[in-house]
């Protein structure tokens, strides 16, 4: 977080300038336990009112989807799109429940795939790089996967001093620690040390943090810091997939082998291979992924943006 946007904030949560921002949390911890349909009603409906109202995320979903699915008509990315809203509406409420609650309430939702490469990889003794995916459903999963692996996370800090206390306690609650994404140092030690640390690479962070790779066939400014990170702990990769099943109860994560001849030396095919594993992942549940950032927001020279609105 800049210190200019923390400056912004009284120190006092109990400033009037928080009220807000506690009924926000109070709403979470009451939504976190809802009972399961009523969750889904809500969350559902919230996403469905983003969806009729906020406009310019509606934009960039739907620009983000007609890019990375062309082949599909009007009337089926129309279906896709507002399926997005939906499911990511849902994904508030999972959020909070994996923020709010004890996850052993929910081990019988969950089953686990391809455990064994995630104990293959902890044997080699060099920690672990764990590739996560903003889906709707991340803090559930990571809620979930904690069940059967420890591990710490790598994060972006919230703006709202209040919220960013709430968020990294829960997550320092599921997580053994909470890393600000900024801080380099801080999870090559824990790699080195033996941890494995999900992180997230799969966003746009800008030109100076990337190289542009190919993602759904479109160039995409590609986070470097993936290969950086495992050419300075010799740790392996592994891609984790986590999402929440058709019947909307249950979920599933699943750990792939390692990545192979990862880093290779060459930024833009480690960029490729690790794209190439998110957009499989995506292609198994779309409506899931947080489509509604700019993930193409950075361009390579002399292309326009593709959110520009006419």
């Amino acid at each position: 977080m800049s210190k200019r946007k923390r400056h912004d904030y009284p120190e006092s949560f109990a400033h009037p300038r928080y009220w807000s921002t506690w009924c926000a949390i109070g709403l979470m911890r009451v939504g976190a336990f809802l009972p399961w349909r009523l969750k889904l009603w809500v969350g559902t409906a919230i996403g469905e009112l983003v969806w009729r109202f906020v406009k310019r995320r509606r934009h960039i979903t739907e620009t983000n989807l007609r890019l990375c699915f062309p082949e599909l008509g009007e009337r089926e990315l129309a279906r896709l799109v507002r399926r997005t809203f939906h499911a990511n509406g849902i994904g508030i409420l999972e959020t909070a429940t994996g923020w709010c609650r004890d996850p052993e309430h929910l081990r019988h939702r969950v089953s686990f795939k391809g455990t064994e490469h995630m104990e293959a990889a902890k044997a080699r003794g060099k920690g672990v790089l764990i590739i996560g995916i903003h889906f709707s459903t991340l803090d559930l999963g990571g809620a979930l996967h904690s069940l059967f692996f420890d591990a710490d996370v790598v994060y972006r800090p919230h703006n709202n001093p209040l919220f960013e206390h709430f968020m990294t306690k829960a997550r320092r609650g599921i997580f053994g620690a909470a890393i600000d994404r900024h801080d380099l140092r801080g999870v090559v030690r824990r790699v080195k040390g033996g941890h494995a640390v999900w992180y997230s690479p799969d966003q746009d962070f800008g030109r100076d943090a990337s190289v542009f790779a190919p993602f759904f066939g479109i160039d995409a400014a590609s986070i470097r810091l993936t290969s950086k990170i495992a050419r300075m702990t010799g740790a392996p990769v592994m891609p984790l997939m986590f999402h929440r099943n058709p019947d909307n109860r249950t979920y599933t994560l699943e750990y792939l082998p390692a990545l192979e001849n990862f880093p290779s030396g060459d930024e833009v095919a480690d960029a490729t291979q690790v794209n190439a594993f998110i957009e499989m992942a995506i292609r198994k549940h779309p409506e899931q992924y947080l489509w509604l950032h700019r993930r193409f927001k950075t361009r390579p020279e002399g292309e326009a943006s593709f959110y520009d609105q006419r």
